[in-house]
């Protein structure tokens, strides 16, 4: 008697629609994957609307799971540091943790291919794009796309994955059928993108080994590199500081008062080109609970979109791909039992790095430019080098550990009360010590003016 495999339905074929599929297409199962878009690797390559990615050891550890690091690595480019830019073109170097610590910057659309093929060349995994969720009964596990002919697919499955992005058709079937508590906000900046071209030699025309931060209090434009030695700066704003750039003469000004050295770098016929040719996009976060309803669960930012100053988003979104299988192990594929476990620990967690990513975009903006903020930094890294074990600064413990969002929270705040308790005994130390000099020594200085 032959054994019938699970099927498993994934909607959406993004980064993380298509990590799933490679999962669960090693445990055995039969896939199907449904992408709205047409095939991302025969379209043309456009630029202007996606931030680039920070890969860092969340994602590198799912990836890891399926044999696909190391591919995926030889695409990108390390960054160990932040190079901050001030207004008077000087430059600080910030390490982001231990010198054999970084993250890396990544194409989206070449992982998505990298991840679509490894998908493809999996012999139970079945591809088809320009189709759209449109339906759903979440009862008989049963899901009916449409195509761009409007022509309609029904499909059964013993699980349902929606990973199908911010405006999840998935998460609002399962918001039909279920008592779910959702939370969504548009923040008040959006972004840009534009572009520093390769130099003349066809090199970077700046450091390649760092994320660039123009920090500017209340915005910023950050720079991060790629494999063609061009830097994809993106810059981030408040809507109505956008909506005041109407001219080309406006771009420059803005440009001339708060980024005067990126300027040459850009040049300034492509930087009034680009700043009006590519579009202001919107940020904004989402938090949702439970998960799932019956065998149909979202992940990514179907489940936890987040504005993208942690570099955060990809990696929670592969790192949720991994829970879950690591829970099939424990459950032995039962499909009900992880989904249950699932939902009821994940969300925490996700809801942690959405209100990590929001704090991290004041921190980029503003308080790198502060020196309390540096010297902070420097007694975090000094604290963690002397005791690597039992003092992980915050941001090495979200991007270069795997301990729960959550958790990170928790214990960095136990850290940030030990440490200013111990600035604090340092500094009444030092103010006892003055003073207990000068009570010695203020007499004899009183004798000797007398004397003379």
């Amino acid at each position: 008697q032959l054994l019938t495999m699970p099927k498993v339905v994934i909607a959406g074929g993004g980064l993380v629609g298509s990590l799933n599929a490679v999962f669960m297409a090693k445990r055995g199962f039969e896939v199907e994957l449904y992408e709205g878009r047409p095939d991302i690797r025969l379209a043309e390559r456009n630029s202007g609307v996606s931030i680039n990615l920070a890969l860092s050891n969340r994602g590198r550890a799912a990836l890891r799971k399926v044999g696909l690091e190391d591919e995926v690595l030889k695409n990108g480019l390390p960054m160990s540091a932040r190079l901050l830019h001030a207004h008077d073109g000087s430059k600080t170097r910030v390490p982001y943790g231990r010198e054999d610590q970084a993250i890396y910057s990544i194409d989206r659309r070449n992982l998505n291919e990298v991840l679509l093929s490894a998908a493809e060349s999996c012999g139970n995994v079945k591809l088809y794009f320009e189709s759209k969720l449109t339906m759903m009964d979440i009862a008989q596990n049963k899901a009916i796309f449409t195509n761009s002919k409007n022509e309609q697919m029904t499909t059964t499955a013993d699980l349902i994955c929606g990973c199908d992005g911010v405006h999840s058709a998935t998460r609002r079937q399962i918001m039909r059928h279920s008592r779910v508590n959702f939370t969504q906000e548009y923040i008040e900046h959006g972004y840009k993108e534009l572009c520093i071209p390769a130099g003349e030699d066809g090199n970077f025309k700046v450091e390649h080994d760092v994320l660039h931060i123009w920090p500017r209090h209340t915005f910023m434009m950050i720079g991060l590199p790629n494999l063609d030695k061009t830097i994809t700066l993106t810059l981030f704003m408040k809507f109505e500081e956008f909506d005041k750039v109407k001219t080309e003469d406006d771009v420059l000004e803005l440009f001339q008062r708060e980024f005067p050295d990126a300027i040459p770098l850009i040049g300034e016929e492509r930087l009034k080109r680009d700043y009006f040719q590519n579009p202001t996009c919107p940020l904004l976060w989402i938090k949702c609970k439970p998960y799932h309803c019956q065998r149909t669960m979202v992940m990514g930012d179907a489940a936890h979109a987040m504005v993208p100053f942690y570099g955060q988003g990809m990696n929670a979104g592969f790192e949720d791909v991994h829970v879950f299988c690591q829970l099939l192990d424990t459950f032995n594929n039962d499909f009900d039992s992880a989904l249950e476990e699932y939902s009821a620990t994940r969300p925490q967690n996700c809801w942690a790095i959405v209100d990590l990513a929001l704090y991290n975009y004041k921190e980029m903006r503003d308080l790198v430019t502060s020196r309390w903020f540096l010297f902070r930094k420097f007694v975090d890294n000094l604290l963690h080098a002397a005791m690597p074990r039992s003092f992980v600064p915050l941001y090495s413990m979200v991007t270069f550990s795997h301990i729960p969002y959550a958790t990170v929270i928790e214990r960095d705040q136990v850290q940030r009360r030990g440490v200013n308790l111990g600035l604090g005994l340092v500094a009444m130390a030092a103010i006892t010590g003055a003073a207990l000099l000068a009570k010695q020594y203020a007499p004899r200085v009183n004798a000797n003016l007398f004397r003379r």
